[in-house]
């Protein structure tokens, strides 16, 4: 039997990767907002690239991104919405091993509570890819805000415990 914090990996090791076709590294500031508070958390931030809103683009930089032995977890924001370009889950779906669908209606129901009906034009997902976990959240500051320091990095580090057993139970 192990204690919660037995449980926990200390140190996670993230790749960022933002979706957009007006943000540079400069004026990224989701991309921004994710990096720091993960390292406030005590991650690491391993890579971050901006790709344009293409589907086969953004497909190519999560495979790099997966491709690293040294990330533990990807976290994606930007076109996660409805608008003709917002091509994100379509990229990234094929290539989860597994879904986490709770991490999308959590979001969504956050989101609800603070901007109303508008939440549900939210398309954020997660899943497992590579062994790895995958968080697809939206472009805006403040919907990168609400998932990383709400969702994600609460539970990070147990999430990737989890993947890195090796026991079968």
């Amino acid at each position: 039997m192990h204690t919660h914090e037995e449980c926990l990996a200390e140190r996670v090791r993230v790749y960022v990767l933002t979706i957009s076709d007006t943000r540079t590294p400069e004026t990224d500031e989701s991309g921004h907002l994710i990096a720091e508070a993960l390292r406030r958390a005590g991650h690491e931030v391993r890579g971050y690239t901006v790709v344009p809103d293409e589907l086969e683009r953004i497909r190519a930089a999560l495979e790099v991104a997966l491709a690293d032995p040294g990330v533990d977890a990807v976290i994606v924001n930007g076109g996660t919405g409805i608008a003709p370009r917002d091509v994100t889950p379509e990229a990234i779906s094929p290539l989860l091993e597994r879904e986490l669908p709770g991490f999308g209606e959590a979001f969504r129901r956050l989101s609800f509570e603070e901007i109303g009906p508008r939440a549900l034009l939210s398309r954020a997902t997660a899943g497992i890819a590579n062994g790895k976990l995958v968080f697809a959240l939206p472009g805006s500051p403040h919907g990168v805000s609400l998932a990383v320091k709400e969702l994600i990095i609460p539970m990070l580090g147990h999430a990737v415990f989890e993947l890195r057993r090796k026991d079968a139970r």
